[in-house]
């Protein structure tokens, strides 16, 4: 384990995107890159500071083919980096304390939204959405001075609020299926097309529930739930959904059905969007598809696409993407069946050092023209998860060969370029952000046990909100599909009605004048409560001048839990296990 991670740090060494050329005579002091120590390695990364999805590598101009449209490089001509946001939390998770410090007063100083740019709804949400709103609460920990009221305020709280508002009217169309593109200055752009994948409509219920909990504002909560439920009611009559459907009428424009590209994430968000609210519904959907997904496209371990009204197979191919799925299953307890995947999956990666984009399973090749490994995270992240809940052996050697293949293929100097051909490992001249957003992540906490998103809940952070007190950092993150970790328990601190708020001097009165006498206490919180809508909890208590702020007898202890309706699962530590297993 410390070998590996001393690799690792050797990895990370070099995790940067190079920035457009300096003017003559100005080095890396200058341009602000030189950082702080990556802990144990002694090595100083540069600030991963580039372009949307991806930056020239290999020292020559870029022969590169640009981003798709809607992955542009988001307000990169604006002087803002989405990759910076994106690395953020990674920043954290490998211990690089000063560096996000840095990060997040550069982020707080030179962020625009108010831009004629034409943007991914799904990208901006799971990077830009999902890596502030992590950010934020983790700003605490990493010892960035936070405002009152925090984590129910905050300056990247605020920014990450803001990116949603832009990508919202996208979600104003008879079905609630939002479109896969929207302008950040005008909206829709008319004859914008209403043809979206199905993860494009239905990867959002983690960062907009998220978002709506801490600001009290519904509306975020309210649109990805539409989405949702307006996915499930058009399944097909054996239970299955396709790949794009035209969000005006509701009719499927690409009827293959499987777990990878195109789908992947909407079921990956229908489990965490079920942990992170403790809500049955949407697992009751997941577990309703999964039956359907392993009696139609499930083979020997393996999972192919087939015809969502039929259930004939269309493509008898895995996809990299669909790696994560053995990840997912843990999540459910379902650990036997995620291994035995897992294997078929690792099998590939041995074959060619890498996961290959399309492998035609029968044949037990690469599929023509996706043949190429863009240091995807997918695999690793299963790894992580199953190590978690079985200790297997066999998933840190996964690690260890991801290490060695990704120092021996992709190395070059200015970072780690993407595989353009695994067959002969010949190299692309670009670097994904989510190279340093998931996949480096997902390899430190592999081989790191005692890192602090590991938590089982036996430390913690007490914090005073303007709704009483409030625990976080105990556990139980929930990754979104960008890998930004989510506390569940920071959606239980802002949970009152903004106009029975205390006033912030009040707030600050009672925060210094704390006595070890003084006790806050907090209301059960409700079942399921919504941004304004949920339950009021219990106005917290002073003493001050003997007088009481609306104390109530019913107080519960520190540790106690909120109580759930959610019985026929238990959520612990970011599994849920049925109740027959």
């Amino acid at each position: 384990g410390a070998a590996m991670l001393r690799s690792l740090g050797s990895l990370l060494c070099l995790w940067a995107l190079r920035l457009p050329p300096p003017p003559a005579g100005t080095g890396a002091a200058a341009r602000g890159l030189d950082v702080g120590t990556v802990p144990g390695t002694g090595h100083r990364p540069r600030l991963p500071w580039g372009r949307a999805r991806g930056a020239p590598l290999l020292g020559a101009p870029s022969s590169v083919s640009p981003p798709p449209p809607g992955l542009t490089s988001l307000l990169s001509s604006h002087s803002f980096s989405l990759t910076l946001i994106d690395a953020l939390d990674t920043l954290l998770i490998l211990g690089n304390v000063s560096e996000f410090q840095r990060v997040v007063s550069v982020l707080q100083e030179g962020v625009d939204f108010d831009i004629d740019v034409n943007a991914s709804v799904f990208e901006t949400n799971i990077r830009v959405v999902g890596g502030l709103l992590s950010a934020h609460l983790l700003s605490k920990k990493a010892g960035v001075e936070v405002e009152v009221g925090w984590p129910c305020s905050g300056p990247l709280l605020r920014m990450a609020e803001e990116a949603a508002r832009k990508l919202l009217p996208a979600f104003q169309t008879p079905t609630g299926m939002p479109y896969g593109t929207v302008n950040l200055l005008h909206g829709v752009n008319p004859g914008e097309t209403p043809v979206t994948c199905t993860a494009g409509i239905g990867t959002f219920i983690v960062e907009f529930a998220t978002l709506s909990h801490l600001t009290g504002d519904p509306v975020f909560e309210d649109v990805a739930r539409k989405a949702l439920k307006a996915l499930w009611k058009n399944r097909s009559d054996i239970g299955l959904v396709g790949n794009h459907i035209d969000v005006i009428t509701a009719k499927w424009v690409a009827q293959d059905a499987g777990i990878g590209a195109g789908v992947d994430s909407y079921f990956e968000y229908l489990v965490k969007g079920a942990i992170l609210l403790q809500d049955k519904e949407l697992m009751s959907m997941f577990l309703e598809y999964n039956k359907a997904i392993k009696n139609y496209t499930k083979f020997d371990d393996w999972y192919l696409w087939v015809q969502m009204y039929k259930g004939t197979v269309s493509m008898p191919v895995f996809q990299s993407l669909e790696a994560y799925w053995p990840g997912l299953q843990s999540l459910i307890g379902d650990v036997q069946n995620a291994m035995r995947t897992f294997l078929n999956y690792y099998t590939v990666w041995k074959q060619f050092g890498g996961l290959p984009e399309f492998y035609n399973i029968p044949q037990g090749y690469t599929v023509d023209k996706r043949e190429g490994y863009p240091l995807r995270p997918e695999l690793i992240e299963s790894a992580m998860y199953l190590y978690r809940a079985t200790r297997d052996p066999t998933l840190l050697e996964l690690g260890r060969d991801a290490v060695e293949s990704i120092e021996k293929i992709s190395k070059v100097d200015c970072g780690f370029a993407t595989i353009k051909d695994l067959r002969d490992h010949r190299l692309d001249n670009r670097m994904e952000s989510f190279f340093l957003a998931e996949t480096v992540k997902y390899l430190y906490l592999l081989f790191d046990p005692d890192n602090f998103i590991h938590n089982d809940g036996s430390v913690f952070d007490v914090v005073i909100t303007p709704y009483g007190e409030c625990i976080l950092n105990a556990g139980g993150y929930v990754f979104n599909t960008e890998a930004h970790p989510i506390d569940p328990a920071a959606l239980h601190c802002c949970r009152k009605r903004r106009e029975e708020q205390w006033e912030v001097e009040d707030l600050m009165r009672e925060f210094y004048s704390l006595k070890k006498t003084k006790k806050f206490t907090l209301k059960r919180a409700s079942d399921h409560g919504e941004g304004e809508g949920a339950k009021d909890p219990e106005n917290a208590s002073s003493e001050k001048g003997g007088e009481k702020r609306n104390s109530k007898k019913n107080s519960h202890s520190l540790l106690s839990c909120p109580s759930q309706s959610f019985n026929s699962k238990l959520a612990i530590l970011g599994q849920v296990f049925l109740d027959n297993t």
